[in-house]
């Protein structure tokens, strides 16, 4: 059984759980997840149907069949031609499934013109979202997600650690120019892509926490910001550092990294299964608070991170959720000071048996 096949029986186990009939989904992360296909939306019907029972379907344009059938585990894969009202192959397959006045949940992402036509097959249907049995599988990391996971993270080690020697270098490169180098060096240590763009934060930059990245030329001295990441077999890593690259930062800088990287640190020695989010969230702030820059980490502590670089679980002050082995997260507390700079620290653990596991190794420090 691939590891597919396994998520989706494991699905359609929760779907019986929840009292739902099926799941449909369209092309997403959650379709990648259950059928090992991935493709983009369009405006053609594409659709799989998990039914609580039985073996899944997918509906697809015929001009998928050969794809859908080379990439995917399932074997009832029903097309339907342009010429074909997709609405009516849509009513067979719900027809089929015995769907008619049952509970069906539908993928989050999917587009409203496909939700409205499967809203007119199903008229007494009660309809829901597939995160509420999907999301909990995604959340625990199965041993092929945790390999793609542990290969992404060395990738953008290997990153990092290029980028940290460029040293003087960089110091008159736009910040544009650096994140065009980040994406360059992780194409060439192996990297298919990246989860989103180069975050490059210089000088009193890095104090805005979503700063992407723009003309300001880097000083000597500046503290910058660098949050990236890439993607291995559809697993993304996501790693920041605060480093100076040549120079003398400003005088608090040196002191306010020693805070955050105490926040991390107590936040990653807090991880273990059983443990609430929340206390994960807390351990890193009670640092920061300590110190008295507490109104200055104005941002959670971790997000999930896995087919997308923002799931669950999310590490966030409150959040009662008890973590699970196999949970994969960040853990990035920072302190941004307005007009002066920022600083943040970040890497991803996988929560194990006995505590957590990093999925990033390289050096911490603000020297380069």
């Amino acid at each position: 059984m691939t590891p597919f096949e396994r998520r989706a029986r494991a699905c359609q186990e929760r779907l019986a759980d929840a009292d739902a009939d099926a799941t449909v989904l369209f092309p997403s992360r959650n379709l990648l997840y259950l059928s090992g296909f991935d493709e983009e939306p369009a405006e053609r019907h594409l659709l799989c149907f998990v039914p609580r029972e039985g073996d899944p379907v997918f509906l697809v344009p015929d001009l998928y069949e050969t794809q859908v059938r080379a990439e995917s585990w399932l074997a009832d894969v029903r097309t339907w031609s342009d010429e074909d009202d997709p609405r009516e192959a849509l009513a067979d397959v719900v027809s089929d499934l015995d769907l008619a006045g049952g509970r069906v949940l539908v993928d989050d992402t999917m587009w409203a013109r496909f939700s409205q036509d499967l809203r007119a097959a199903l008229p007494a249907a009660d309809f829901g979202l597939a995160s509420e049995v999907i999301a909990p599988l995604r959340a625990r990391k199965d041993d092929a997600e945790l390999d793609a996971l542990r290969r992404a993270g060395a990738t953008v080690d290997r990153a990092v650690e290029r980028v940290r020697d460029m040293g003087a270098d960089v110091v008159g490169m736009t910040e544009n120019e650096l994140a065009a180098e980040i994406e360059r060096l992780l194409a060439d240590e192996g990297g298919e892509g990246i989860p989103f763009g180069p975050l490059v934060g210089s000088g009193p930059n890095g104090a805005m926490p979503h700063h992407s990245h723009g003309d300001r030329v880097i000083q000597s001295g500046d503290p910058v910001v660098l949050d990236f990441g890439t993607v291995v077999d559809h697993y993304p890593s996501d790693q920041t550092r605060t480093v100076v690259f040549a120079g003398e930062p400003p005088a608090a800088f040196a002191e306010v990294h020693g805070v955050v990287q105490a926040a991390r640190t107590a936040a990653v020695e807090t991880v273990e299964p059983g443990v609430a989010a929340g206390d994960v969230d807390r351990a890193a702030r009670e640092v920061i608070e300590e110190a008295g820059y507490g109104d200055r980490f104005i941002h959670r502590t971790g997000h999930g991170v896995g087919l997308d670089v923002h799931e669950e679980p999310y590490i966030v002050a409150g959040s009662d959720r008890e973590l699970e082995v196999g949970n994969v997260f960040s853990v990035e507390p920072g302190v941004y000071l307005p007009d002066e700079f920022g600083v943040r620290i970040e890497d991803l653990v996988v929560v194990t048996e006995n505590g957590a596991e990093l999925l990033n190794d390289t050096d911490r420090g603000w020297r380069c």
